[in-house]
Parts: structure tokens; sequence; C-alpha cells
């Protein structure tokens, strides 16, 4: 069965086609057939924010190949352009880069995840590949998104090039999420392993990115402007592919061109918040002793053009565009889903019953304190662009299918030593709670999956669940309860149907944070 469930790379996927609704051979096989169909618009919208197209809306050369245009800004080109990016989505960056820049690139150094040259040749992805004779060196590192001794050598690899630049010549920075990882660069005395260490129990606590960035950037040579100011008086272009709510380019991979704006009280407000200040080895102590408020110099960076080129919002909409195709009513929910995935987990589950009960007339408006409960975590969670009353609203209306989308990056706190990633345990916990509420008569499916391909540790992208989860645990002798104790949700759906509901796209080559989409469908 798991088999016949494999996904089909967003490159080689077959087009989408309307599911039958109705009948009692289209209801037998509804849940298979909707997983399906789940994926691939989850993979239309990894599709939208592949680095090759984006690249080629941002960059061009004037005719005679003497301008480079970024967007409405243009900078001469005399033999002076040099290359540097880290990141998950780099590579593809690099070579769409490179096609489009050819000779003019002098040098260059990108630091990418471990294995992806590997994983994108194995899947015939030429386009994400740098030419054989390249100008652009490449470092593999950061396995399972940790920064290592690879990265460590790529990042100084990257320091030692801009820091070579001079007046005359011009920087292109390639940035995309998992580029704080890939340039580690740790201000002496601390060590990689320290740094690591920090970064570690932060994230077991429940540390949002944000947090986690601020601490990185003072403890870093590269983030917080780190690498704008080594690049100076070079000018400096950034091309950013957003992995982070909102898209703040001081939080995108820790804002390597973009001056902190965070002091030393920050980053121990942080620490005492988590509980850790206490435990700091003595040479991060160290290093924020002899600090000021502002350690990596001058608070603006006049030198640095930087642009978004992609994010969440653009992978949605394509989604959501998709699924109207297929006859669905799509709405995107929020591009901005943060908080704890307990807590998302609530939400989308009383969301689903809320919804389920617009759906169906002759039970609107019969879940009066589900839609109070829903209403008041939304307000608990703060989603800055949440069109929750919209959605609803336009469900009484519906007919068929609905779709609705959303995108962000819950955070876990990690209580165990189980194998999991921030998607799969967000699907797992929303299975569970769907199976202990009547759902009326509409049927549901949720998926949750990461746009790089990859979710925590895992070779997973996430994973897709129904009500009916519960009941098929228990059939297997699965507890649900001690595989989210030991928060191993990987474990859990590697052993359910042997490994039918997890969602299996391989390295991405792109990464805008995560796509969910709860589909509920009225019988």
């Amino acid at each position: 069965m798991a088999a016949a469930l494999q996904v089909l790379p967003c490159w080689v996927r077959a087009p989408l086609r309307p599911l039958l609704w109705g009948g009692p051979v289209a209801r037998l096989a509804s849940s298979m057939a909707l997983a399906g169909q789940a994926r691939q618009l989850f993979e239309s919208a990894v599709g939208a924010v592949l680095p090759g197209p984006m690249l080629h809306r941002a960059l061009s050369l004037d005719p005679d190949g003497r301008q480079l245009k970024v967007r409405d800004r243009s900078f001469q080109l005399h033999q002076n352009l040099y290359l540097v990016g880290f990141g998950k989505a780099v590579l593809g960056m690099a070579a769409a880069a490179e096609e489009i820049l050819g000779q003019h690139i002098v040098q260059g150094v990108i630091s990418v995840p471990k294995g992806i040259r590997a994983a994108m040749e194995h899947a015939g992805r030429q386009e994400m590949l740098l030419k054989p004779h390249s100008r652009i060196q490449v470092f593999e590192g950061a396995e399972h998104n940790l920064p290592d001794r690879d990265a460590l050598r790529a990042a100084l690899a990257i320091r030692q090039l801009a820091e070579g630049l001079t007046a005359d010549d011009l920087l292109l920075v390639l940035i995309s999420g998992g580029g704080s990882a890939l340039l580690p660069a740790p201000i002496p005395p601390v060590t990689l392993e320290e740094k690591q260490m920090l970064t570690k129990l932060l994230a077991a606590r429940g540390a949002t990115i944000q947090e986690l960035n601020t601490i990185r950037k003072a403890l870093s040579h590269l983030k917080g402007g780190g690498l704008a100011q080594a690049a100076y008086p070079a000018q400096v272009v950034s091309l950013i592919l957003s992995d982070v709510v909102g898209d703040p380019v001081e939080v995108i991979a820790s804002g390597p061109t973009v001056a902190s704006t965070h002091s030393v009280q920050d980053c121990l407000h942080i620490l005492n918040h988590y509980g850790l200040r206490a435990a700091l080895p003595r040479s991060v102590k160290t290093v924020f002793a002899r600090a000021d408020s502002d350690p990596h110099g001058p608070h603006t960076c006049g030198h640095v053009l930087n642009v978004i080129i992609g994010s969440n919002v653009l992978a949605l909409a394509e989604a959501q565009r998709q699924a109207e195709a297929l006859g669905y009513r799509a709405m995107v929910l929020s591009t901005a889903i943060q908080g704890d995935v307990k807590s998302i987990a609530q939400f989308y589950v009383l969301l689903a019953q809320v919804a389920g009960a617009r759906l169906t007339p002759s039970t609107a408006g019969s879940l009066v304190e589900e839609d109070a409960k829903l209403h008041e975590l939304a307000a608990e969670l703060q989603l800055p662009d949440l069109q929750l009353e919209e959605a609803l609203e336009a469900l009484v209306g519906a007919r068929g299918p609905v779709c609705l989308l959303a995108g962000g990056e819950p955070t876990v706190q990690l209580q165990g030593s189980g194998k999991g990633g921030r998607n799969q345990e967000l699907a797992l916990r929303v299975g569970v709670e769907l199976g202990r509420w009547p759902l009326g008569s509409v049927d549901v499916l949720f998926l949750s999956g990461g746009t790089d391909g990859q979710d925590g540790p895992t070779e997973a992208a996430g994973a897709w669940v129904t009500p009916d989860l519960a009941r098929q645990a228990t059939v297997e002798g699965l507890d649900v309860a001690t595989f989210l104790a030991h928060n191993d949700s990987h474990g859990f759906f590697c052993r359910l149907q042997g490994g039918a509901h997890l969602l299996h796209t391989g390295l991405t080559g792109t990464n805008v944070m995560d796509a969910h989409l709860l589909f509920l469908w009225p019988h």
C-alpha cells in the first residue's frame, strides 16, 4: 500500500483531476484518493517556489551584458561579480544565477545541505545543478539542519571571499531557509559544539526561530550583518527565499546582510525565559561580556540591497489555484501559523468541527461552544493575517468539497528522545483529536508538510491523517499516547499501515516553511 501512495516528484507529476463525489465506490476509496490529491496539491505549492523561476523573475542582464538588473536597480558589470550563498534552496538558486550571469561570475562559494547534489542528480534535476566547470565552489554540510565542521569550513571560505572584495566589486548573496545552520562561524572562544549545544537546548524548550536567531547572531562572525560588514566596501545584493513568518530579512538565516538591532540584554532575557542563563558555557559569557549593544558595528548597511524573491505566500496561492481548478472552495487562512504544536493542532480540530457544521445546513449553528473556543484560541495564537471569520462565512454558501490552506512554522517542545518533526507531530495530534469528536456528515483529511521535503531529522516531509487514525492505530496495536510522549511521530507513522500516511518527496531544492491543508467534504 505504501508503494502505491508514493508521491510523484512535483516536476513529473500528472495533471490534477477532480474527484467524483458521491456514490458507494467513490466513498469507499475517498480517503486514499483524497490523500493522493492532497499530496499533489502540496507539490504544486512547492513547485511554485522552485529556485529557477524565482531567480529569472528577479535577475536580468541588459542586452549588451554590461548591467545587472535586480528588480528596479542596475549594477555595472566589469569582471567584478562574486557570488556566495547558503541554504536548502541555494544549489538551485546558484545554478539559475549561473545560467543567467554566465562568465560574469568571477568566483563563488556556496554552502548547501549534505547529499543534495546526489539527490538532485538521482532525481534527474539538471536545472538544480551547476555546470561541470563552474566557477562556484560547493560545500555540503549541516546534516539534518545542524551546523557541523563541513558547514564551518564553508562559512570560513565565504568569509574569506567577502573580506577580499574592494569598492569596485559586487557581491551577489543567495539566501534561503537552513542558511543559519550552513553558515556557522562562532566568535572565539565559543566553539561550534558549544553554540550547537545552546541552540539545541533552546529549541528543545520551544524557543521560536526569532529567539534562536537572536542568540545565533550575537555569537557569530557572519550573522546579524556580519557578512555585509566583511564585504564592505563592495556593493552587496541579497536575493532571499523566505522561510520565516512575515518575511523579516533580519531573521531569515539570522540576517547575515542586515545589521542586527538586538543587544546582549535581549539575549540574556531569552536565556532567562528558558532557564538557561546559569548553564551558559564560560566562552559564551565571555563573548557577551565584551560585546556592546551592537557587536557588528554600524546600525545601517547602506551598501546592501536585500530582496525577497519567494515565500510561503506564493506557495499557498498556487495550491489554492490548483484546488479551485479541481472544484474545491479553497481559501488561505493564514501564512503566519506559529505557536506550540499542541495549540495549533487544537485550532485545526476545532476549525474542522465548526467548518463542518457550517457546511451542512442541518447542523449549522449547532456547535456554539466549539465556535466560541475556536475564536478564543485564534485570539490567543495572535496570527497577524488570520482570515478565520471570512473563511467560515464563505462556507455557509459552499456546495461540495472545501480546502482550507495555511502555512507557517509551529514549534515543538521536546519531552522524549523519539524521532519526528513538527509536521508529523502536528498531523498525529490532529488525527488523534479528530477521532474524539463527532464530525457529523462531513469527512475530513489533514496534511502537514515541510516544503523543503525534510521534516526534522527524518526522510519524510510530513504526513496526512483522517479521523480514523486512532481506530487504525488500535487495530495495529499502536499506543498513540506513548509515541506522542516520546515525540516519536515518525516512528508511529512508519508503523501505521506500513508508512502509507507519510509524505515522501525527497529534498525539493526549496524551502518556504510548512504547508497545512485541511479538506472537508460533505456527504
